[in-house]
C-alpha cells in the first residue's frame, strides 16, 4: 500500500490511506499522502470487524473524495456503501482470492458470511485489480468483471550483496494459517542453520508451540512486526528465503506472495512451492529451488540444497540479479497509473 500511494501521490493525486490504530503499532513514518488510523475497543473476534467497518464507514461519510477503493474483501462493504451513497467511482483492489484463503474456507459458517458479501458487492465494483492472472480470471469466471493486473513487486533500488555472516534461513510476511509452518518448523531438526521468522498473524501461538514441541527453541527466533527498513536488512543478509503455502483453497494455489519478489529483489535464493504462478517465473529466471511436496524431509531436503550446493547458490543468485531488473514497481507503476487515468 505504501507503494501504490506513493506513486498515485507523486503522479498528483490527493490520496489518504486508511488504517486501524493497533496499541503496540509504531509510529507513522511521514510519507507524500494523508495516513489515518481509526481507533477500534475490539481488537479481535467477528466484533473486530464489524468495529472497524462501522467506523470505517462513519469516517468515509464525512471524508470527501473523488473516487473510493476497498482493500481486500475485509473492508469493501463500507466502500461500497458510501460509493452509492455518494455516487463516487468505486475501485477494489483485491490481493487475494479471499474466501479461498485456510482460515475462511475451512469454516463453513465464516465462508458463508465472507461469500455473501463477495457476491453482494464484487459484481458492483467495475474497476479493480488483482496480482496476477489465474485471480484476475478467476473474477471473471465468478462475477464477470474484468480486473487488471498489478504485482506487489519492490521498487527497484541498487543493492550490493553483503557477505553472509550466518547461513540463517529467513521466511518474512504473515504468520498465518496455510503457510506450512506445520512442516517447516520440525524441517529445521534437520537443517544446519537458524530461521528467523520476521512477521505476525493468526497462527504465530501455534507456531510458538511447534518449537516449543521440537525443542527448536534456539533454531527458529520469531523477530515479530519490524518496521519495512529493518526487513530489508535481514532479507539481503540471509542466506536463502522461504515461500510455501499449503494447497488447500485455491486462494493458496493461485498465489503470489509478497515474499517472493522481496527475496528476489534482495538477490536472495528460495525455497518455493511449485504452484503455477511461481513455476512461470522460475521458469524464466530460474531464481528458486522449487518443491511439489511440503513433508518436513522435502522441506529440509530443499534448504540444505540451498546451503550446501555452492554453484546452484551462486547461479541463482545471479539470476536474481538480473530479473530484478525486469520485474519492480517502476515497470508495475505504469499499470496502475494508467489505470486510474482511465477511471479520471
Amino acid at each position: 500500500m505504501i507503494r501504490i500511494c506513493t506513486s498515485l501521490a507523486e503522479a498528483g493525486y490527493a490520496v489518504t490511506l486508511i488504517g486501524r490504530r493497533w496499541g503496540n503499532t509504531p509510529a507513522l513514518v511521514p510519507r507524500p499522502f494523508v495516513q489515518k488510523r481509526l481507533f477500534c475497543f475490539t481488537r479481535t473476534g467477528k466484533l473486530s470487524y464489524l468495529e472497524y467497518n462501522l467506523r470505517l464507514f462513519v469516517y468515509l461519510l464525512f471524508k470527501k473524495a473523488d473516487a473510493v477503493c476497498a482493500i481486500d474483501l475485509d473492508t469493501i462493504l463500507p466502500f461500497y456503501y458510501i460509493s452509492k451513497l455518494k455516487r463516487l467511482p468505486r475501485v477494489y483492489d483485491a490481493h487475494e482470492l479471499f474466501c479461498e484463503m485456510k482460515e475462511v474456507v475451512t469454516r463453513p459458517a465464516v465462508y458463508r458470511v465472507w461469500k455473501w458479501v463477495e457476491k453482494h458487492t464484487v459484481p458492483h465494483f467495475k474497476y479493480g485489480y488483482t496480482v496476477n492472472e489465474a485471480i484476475a480470471a478467476e473474477f471473471n469466471r465468478l462475477y464477470q468483471v474484468q480486473y487488471d493486473v498489478v504485482r506487489n513487486v519492490p521498487v527497484l533500488h541498487p543493492i550490493a550483496i553483503p557477505d553472509k555472516q550466518e547461513k540463517y534461513i529467513l521466511y518474512q510476511g504473515a504468520v498465518n494459517e496455510g503457510r506450512s509452518f506445520e512442516t517447516l518448523i520440525p524441517a529445521m531438526k534437520y537443517v544446519n542453520a537458524r530461521l528467523i521468522i520476521c512477521g505476525d498473524g493468526n497462527f504465530m501461538e501455534n507456531a510458538r508451540q511447534l518449537v516449543q514441541e521440537h525443542g527448536l527453541q534456539e533454531k527458529v527466533i520469531f523477530k515479530g512486526k519490524i518496521l519495512p527498513a529493518r526487513l530489508r536488512q535481514y532479507t539481503l543478509n540471509a542466506w536463502a528465503g522461504v515461500t510455501l503455502f499449503e494447497n488447500n483453497g485455491m486462494n493458496n494455489y493461485h498465489s503470489l506472495g509478497n515474499r517472493f519478489f522481496d527475496y528476489l529483489h534482495a538477490g536472495l535464493p528460495q525455497l518455493c512451492v511449485n504452484y503455477p504462478a511461481y513455476s512461470a517465473i522460475n521458469n524464466r529466471y530460474q531464481i528458486a529451488v522449487l518443491i511439489n511436496d511440503l513433508s518436513p524431509e522435502a522441506i529440509a531436503g530443499g534448504l540444505n540444497e540451498l546451503l550446501n550446493n555452492i554453484k546452484l547458490y551462486n547461479q541463482l543468485q545471479q539470476n536474481c540479479l538480473q530479473a530484478r531488473e525486469a520485474i519492480n514497481w517502476q515497470q508495475e507503476e505504469k499499470k496502475l497509473l494508467e489505470f486510474y487515468k482511465n477511471i479520471f
